[in-house]
Formats: C-alpha cells, sequence, structure tokens
C-alpha cells in the first residue's frame, strides 16, 4: 500500500461512521448505506492519490457514497419506493430533527445499541457502523469466526427492521437510562482491548482507540452529559498508563510498580481536566467516579504518596451509585492500604465472587501479606486457572513462585 493510499484509508475510517449515518437516515438501508460507503472508498482510492485529497473529504465521500446508493436504487426495479424516495432528498435541505440533537451518527449509535438487540449484536454493530472496521477485523477481536460475526451483524439489521426501533436519540426524558447501554458498549470495547480477556494478547491497542474515538465523538455529540465526559476520561487516564503496564517478559506490571515516567502525561492531564469539569456539576455517575479514582492514582508521584484515604471514599460514593461486590473488592483494596491485610481479607470472604479472577488474585495477595502461604499458593492456582491473559498469568504465577515454603 502506497503512503497516498494509506492516507486515503485512514480519513475514510475517521469518516465512515459519519458518511454511513447520513445514507441510514436518508435511505433507511442498513446494506445500501455499507455497499455505497464502500464503493466511494474505490472513487477515492482511484482519484484522491491524483487529483489529491479534496478540502472537505467527509463531505467529498458523504456525496459520493450518496449517488452511489441512487444509482444502485435505480438499478433495481423492485425499490421503486425508495428510488422516489431518495431523488427526492437529493437536495441539501436540512432534515427534521429527531432528537435532542440533530447529528446523525448519534442517531447511529444509540440505534446500534438499543436494548432490543442482543449486547455482543450492539458491540458489533457500533464497531462496523460507526467505528468503520471490516467483519475480519471484529471477529478476530472477538475471538468468534468471521461467518459467526456476519451472521451475528446480518440478525442485527434485519432485528432493527423487524422490531421497527426507530433511527432517532431518545428525548430527554428517556436519554439518561438509554444513554447508559450506549457508554456501557463504548467501555466493553475499550476494556476487550485493555484487559484481553482473551487471545494470545495482552492489550488489543486496535480496541482501545477505537473505544476513546468513540468517548470523543459522544463527548462532542453530548458535551452537556457529564457521564460522557466521565468515560472518557477514565478511557483516557487508563490509556495513559497503557505502556508501562505490561514489561519486556510479557509479564503484567500492578499499578503500584509501573514507571511512573512512561505514563503519558498529556493524556493524564486531559482526563484530569475532564474528571474537574464533571464532577462539578454535582451529577456524579459510575464513569465519573472511576475516572476520580484513577485521577487520583495519577496523581500521586510514586507508589507511597497515594491517597488512599480518598480513593477508598470515591468507592464508598461509587458502592452508592453502582453497589455490585466487584466495587466491594477494589474498595477493599484500598482498606488493605488503610486499615491492613486482615481487615480487608474479612471484606473480601464475604463476597460471592468465586468465579472472577480478580477476587483470586486479590484474595492470594492479602494472604501473602499475612505469611498464610500455603492459603496463598491456592489462591493463585484459582486465578490462573480464571482468567487466559497471559501477561497476568504470568505475573501470578511469578508472585506464588516467591512464596515461602
Amino acid at each position: 500500500m502506497t503512503s497516498a493510499d494509506a492516507a486515503v484509508e485512514r480519513i475514510y475510517r475517521e469518516e465512515y461512521g459519519r458518511v454511513v449515518a447520513s445514507l441510514v437516515r436518508r435511505f433507511g438501508d442498513f446494506d445500501l448505506a455499507e455497499e455505497a460507503a464502500a464503493e466511494a472508498l474505490l472513487v477515492a482510492l482511484e482519484r484522491w492519490p491524483v487529483d489529491g485529497v479534496p478540502p472537505n473529504p467527509g463531505g467529498w465521500l458523504t456525496t459520493t457514497a450518496g449517488n452511489r446508493a441512487i444509482d444502485r436504487i435505480r438499478r433495481e426495479s423492485h425499490r421503486d419506493a425508495k428510488h422516489q424516495a431518495a431523488l427526492m432528498m437529493q437536495d441539501d435541505t436540512p432534515h427534521e430533527p429527531t432528537g435532542i440533537v440533530e447529528d446523525d451518527r448519534l442517531r447511529l449509535i444509540f440505534t446500534c445499541c438499543h436494548p432490543a438487540l442482543a449486547p455482543e449484536a450492539r458491540v458489533a454493530l457500533t464497531l462496523r457502523l460507526l467505528g468503520g472496521l471490516t467483519v475480519p477485523e471484529i471477529a478476530q477481536a472477538f475471538l468468534v469466526p468471521e461467518t459467526t460475526m456476519a451472521q451475528r451483524i446480518t440478525r442485527a439489521k434485519k432485528k432493527i427492521a423487524a422490531a421497527r426501533i426507530p433511527y432517532r436519540v431518545p428525548g430527554p426524558d428517556d436519554l439518561t437510562a438509554r444513554l447508559g447501554g450506549v457508554l456501557a458498549v463504548v467501555y466493553l470495547v475499550f476494556n476487550e482491548g485493555y484487559l484481553a480477556s482473551s487471545g494470545e494478547h495482552s492489550i488489543r491497542e486496535d480496541l482501545t482507540a477505537e473505544a476513546i474515538r468513540l468517548g470523543r465523538i459522544l463527548r462532542q455529540l453530548l458535551p452537556d452529559q457529564p457521564e460522557v465526559a466521565g468515560l472518557l476520561a477514565l478511557m483516557l487516564l487508563t490509556e495513559a498508563r497503557r505502556t508501562t503496564r505490561v514489561d519486556a517478559n510479557g509479564e503484567l506490571v500492578p499499578l503500584r510498580d509501573q514507571d511512573r515516567g512512561g505514563w503519558d502525561r498529556e493524556l493524564i492531564a486531559e482526563g484530569h481536566a475532564l474528571v474537574q469539569e464533571c464532577l462539578s456539576l454535582g451529577r456524579p455517575g459510575q464513569y465519573q467516579l472511576l475516572a476520580a479514582i484513577n485521577a487520583v492514582h495519577t496523581d500521586a508521584p510514586d507508589a507511597a504518596a497515594t491517597d488512599w484515604g480518598q480513593i477508598a471514599q470515591l468507592y464508598d460514593l461509587l458502592y452508592a451509585v453502582t453497589p455490585s461486590p466487584i466495587v466491594a473488592l477494589n474498595r477493599a483494596v484500598a482498606i488493605a492500604e488503610l486499615d491492613g491485610p486482615e481487615v480487608a481479607l474479612a471484606e473480601v470472604d464475604r463476597l460471592d465472587l468465586g468465579t472472577y479472577h480478580a477476587w483470586h488474585a486479590t484474595r492470594a495477595d492479602l494472604l501473602r501479606r499475612l505469611g498464610r502461604s500455603a492459603e496463598a499458593r491456592a489462591a493463585y492456582d484459582a486465578a490462573m486457572a480464571a482468567t487466559e491473559n497471559p501477561a497476568e498469568r504470568a505475573y501470578l504465577a511469578r508472585r506464588r513462585g516467591s512464596l515461602a515454603p
């Protein structure tokens, strides 16, 4: 691939969601939108290296794709109704608002993340239609056969049509509830990349980057929603530590042992500013509080300077908002630093998280600190059995090997 072709594909990936969203709004057909967008890419690959990139590449792609869509409709006589509709929409008359804002991408992401769709379908559609990832790329990311992923996406599109899922942003009364599902999808994509819960790779940078890009789009489209800012801040502060999370030997490096000089200070500064902005609104939510916890960690010059008291208080607030055993487990880690491992272990042992690898890993560390080596060894074994992440398994194995006989 030449540098010119690479530049075209980069711009296309950045603009893909906008192009497809516009076409879906105009023609009401996901497949037609994708096919027309793909044809526009082929035209761009042919013309741009010769004629140069147009001043407004996104507008060029949208116009070209729209023309290709109309040509396809004209060639298919059984689409007479869509043909007429398409011809009527060739002018630049602004369309009627269908929600609280008028950006087509926002309509599309709420459609992709509609609660009537299965969770795995929401993720696949979002990555395909908003992110522009190919079906093979999405299938590889989630370790399923390409045919399985293609069928999943096809079924989701048919579900949207059969259930008449509206192509719109929810009204103000429903926005908060529906927005939570959208943010959950974006965060799931980020975690799948950052935690790499399955597969050979410890971190999937393509997925973390795509999730952050989607987060930035949502932030641009919904600037007054503090949870949107909170999620973006959380992802940025987590991403800032990515290069120090795994060492040269492929072993996980826990937060306390990471080289803080290797953290991305620009991402941290951006994340901190977002945390301050959204929390100042006084409407704290799950992602804002998680981001605030990460802000405390990234604010400490070294592990010893971590303000564990503030972190414990933030986990108390988070538990009030999201009372889950995983939040309680993370709070126990802070309690171990404040009140000692014995107090923390008592809290951990009350949690019903026997299938969760982090529960076993936390127990193992607390038991190690208490000198209960035999129990710690068994807990490390359980933690390793419960995760497929290679970097984490390597770290747990080394910690187990360091236990006293």
